[in-house]
């Protein structure tokens, strides 16, 4: 799976790196998008932001992102990203856990009808 890439509504992400102790992506968030506000059961996540500027939502408080910033999602916290910049919003996430899978994200809200 390491070097997969995936559209999705609101920009795609990219594997890149996929173990049994991690997994690493590449985020691309087009401007004005926002992937779903959701949390996981067995994963949480470091961001580093890479590119860009927006808002994180982080268990309903909000966060000024951009480019060096680097947040940490711990385990069942709820959390959104959505780019409010003029050009794509991208970010390193580190995934640690016990399981990474598409299957392990729980949508409390979205843009793109996907709860």
């Amino acid at each position: 799976m390491e070097n997969y890439k995936e559209n999705r509504p609101w920009g795609n992400f990219e594997n890149l790196l996929d173990d049994t102790s991690c997994k690493v992506k590449k985020i691309v968030i087009h401007p004005e998008q926002a992937p779903s506000y959701q949390y996981h059961f067995k994963r949480s996540e470091v961001w580093v932001v890479v590119k860009g500027i927006g808002e994180l939502k982080l268990d309903d408080v909000i966060y000024k992102v951009s480019s060096g910033d680097v947040f940490q999602i711990p385990l069942k916290a709820k959390h959104q990203i959505k780019n409010t910049g003029k050009d794509d919003l991208v970010f390193i996430e580190v995934q640690l856990g016990t399981y990474f899978g598409e299957d392990d994200i729980v949508r409390i809200e979205d843009n793109y009808g996907r709860i």
